[in-house]
């Protein structure tokens, strides 16, 4: 006979359902993440779920203000007319030899994007459209600008034509090779061999081979880093030696790029012990590795053997992502009470950030790149091999300033067929670096997404630590033109310490302020010291306040650090040589990645 009511499960058919239905439901989701994971390469790594939010969000404003939508569209012709106005301006014949006839097409069509592109800019003023949706939206119509842009098509550049002409053709075919060349190396595969005419072409830079070629002693090495103690220049030395954390999304040595512009060489020559930490290249296996495991691993194993080596308080600077994680450190260490595993770290006598922020609230450009659905795309891509690619993060870079360093470059290297002759600079700028996907990730979510340190919440030893608690002098530096960490948010270290901050802003930008070695031509700078009790100056009034000087930051940093310490020399330090940890730039540096 059949029961008059529902006959309920067992519970062990209820644990096999719900483990069912959790399998189904974990299964979906690799399945999505995968399907992220391939749109994220086809898009460059854009998520349309972000830029869908930003055109909607637009859009709805634009349409709900039908009478600012009307008067902004009656004001592209005359934003047009007056492109066309200073085209024509830049275009006036110049005298003497070389002088070229104006190109017509190139005008007209460039004055046309011109004209468009700032009328488009000024109309995505929209009240009511987030402010982040409009840096989307702004850096969106910047790339269809460049895209656009007669400066980025062949047919609008007659020096491609004129110089396939005069090489008859060879400019093409160089290109191609160029082309080739370019795709066998993103594919990890070996360039072609070089052609005759540029077989006696000076060697490529590396370390060791023109960069990072200052002596010194790799004399600590852990499963992260190396820690290399440079050989002294001078008979005596500060007693506190300088220890330098650099950013891990890039070499170290760009510090120690060529001798003329190498930071750690003039530190050395100006009596400093200094001490300097090599990333070491991530891969698949180091997935799991976390900020935690950074902090740890880069920043206190490393800065306790320094101490051990010296025995002396310590001045601390970090570079860009070196600097917000020491100034974590510094901020760990600072607190009331040392935490577990701390008691045995040195004292920091200073602290010195450079191009480093610790207020994420306004990360500029890179923040049009970052918000909760990118991030969920980024940590799906990888998902995939556990990490982030080197060439994945210089692709970031590359879109923020697509026309300088894709559209012009690909003219230039594909249909000229130049080659950018090699510098230092963009030697190291080529030698990319992965980062661990949990690591990533948590410094995204916390840093970029909750900005926890500002707020006083980021976690250390499992306590929050506070900015608040530093009382040691910081010297920090920002750039004028940095598109990475532009120099007001690197300024709000003033808002968020206790400190007394020496504030440097100098010319050039996220690289090229910092290499500004003395005798570098057209370097100046403004510095201002700022008492730890003195009134909270606004960005605009520390610019209006601070004295303007000529040359190199560089002497007045090592002074700030002597004026800091003890003002006593001792005897200099050699470095000892270890066999199995070998002499500098180490073994760390040299790993390198086909992606």
């Amino acid at each position: 006979m059949r029961a008059p009511w529902p006959v309920s499960p067992a519970p062990s058919e209820l644990d096999d359902a719900s483990d069912a239905q959790a399998d189904a439901l974990q299964a979906a989701a690799r399945l999505d993440r995968q399907w992220h994971a391939l749109q994220a390469r086809a898009g460059a790594g854009w998520s349309p779920v972000s830029i869908s939010l930003a055109a909607m969000d637009w859009s709805l404003n634009w349409a709900n203000s039908p009478a600012t939508a009307a008067t902004r569209l009656l004001q592209w012709p005359a934003a047009v007319l007056e492109a066309w106005s200073a085209t024509q301006a830049d275009a006036a014949p110049k005298s003497g030899a070389g002088a070229q006839p104006a190109e017509p097409l190139r005008q007209l069509s460039q004055a046309l994007l011109d004209g468009s592109q700032a009328w488009w800019q000024q109309s995505l003023a929209l009240p009511g459209v987030s402010p982040h949706h409009s840096e989307v939206m702004r850096l969106l119509s910047n790339q269809a600008s460049n895209f656009m842009a007669a400066a980025s098509w062949p047919l609008t550049q007659p020096e491609v034509l004129q110089t396939a002409m005069g090489s008859q053709g060879q400019s093409l075919l160089r290109g191609a090779r160029n082309k080739l060349n370019d795709w066998r190396l993103r594919h990890g595969l070996e360039p072609l061999p070089a052609p005759a005419e540029a077989e006696s072409a000076v060697p490529p830079l590396a370390p060791g081979q023109g960069l990072a070629t200052t002596p010194g002693e790799v004399v600590f090495r852990n499963d992260l880093v190396e820690l290399i103690q440079y050989a002294p220049s001078t008979p005596t030395v500060q007693r506190e030696p300088v220890f330098i954390v650099p950013s891990w999304i890039m070499k170290y040595y760009i510090l120690d790029l060529s001798p003329h512009n190498s930071l750690v060489r003039y530190l050395v020559s100006q009596g400093h012990t200094v001490f300097i930490t090599s990333w070491r290249n991530p891969d698949a296996s180091d997935a799991l590795l976390g900020m935690d495991d950074y902090l740890q691993l880069g920043v206190f194993e490393p800065l306790a053997e320094v101490h051990a080596i010296t025995g002396e308080p310590v001045h601390a600077m970090g570079y860009c992502l070196g600097g917000t994680l020491l100034a974590i450190a510094a901020a760990a260490l600072a607190a009331p009470g040392r935490r577990p595993g701390l008691e045995a770290m040195p004292e920091l006598r200073s602290l010195t950030l450079l191009a480093a922020q610790v207020d994420f609230t306004e990360p500029g450009e890179l923040g049009a790149l970052i918000d909760a659905h990118q991030v969920q795309w980024l940590e799906d891509m990888m998902a995939e091999r556990g990490y982030l690619s080197g060439r994945q993060m210089g692709e970031s870079f590359q879109f923020l300033h697509s026309r300088e360093l894709i559209w012009q470059r690909a003219i230039r290297e594909y249909l000229l067929g130049e080659r950018d002759s090699g510098n230092d600079l963009m030697s190291w700028n080529a030698d990319l670096t992965r980062m661990p996907a949990t690591m990533h990730s948590e410094y995204l979510h916390s840093l970029y997404l909750r900005n926890d340190l500002a707020q006083g919440r980021y976690p250390v030893a499992g306590e929050p630590v506070s900015l608040h608690d530093l009382r040691l002098p910081v010297f920090a530096v920002g750039t004028v033109t940095d598109h990475v960490s532009p120099w007001p948010s690197v300024y709000k270290i003033h808002q968020l310490t206790q400190a007394p901050l020496h504030f440097v802003l100098t010319r050039g930008g996220h690289n090229a302020g910092i290499l500004s070695e003395p005798g570098h031509p057209r370097r100046s700078y403004q510095a201002l010291t700022l008492a730890a009790d003195a009134p909270r100056l606004t960005p605009e009034q520390w610019r209006q306040q601070a004295p303007s000087h000529e040359g190199s930051w560089w002497p007045a940093w090592s002074d700030w650090l002597i004026a800091q310490g003890s003002d006593e020399s001792v005897t200099a330090r050699v470095p000892a040589h270890i066999p199995e940890l070998g002499s500098a730039p180490g073994n760390y540096v040299m790993q390198r990645y086909a992606d």
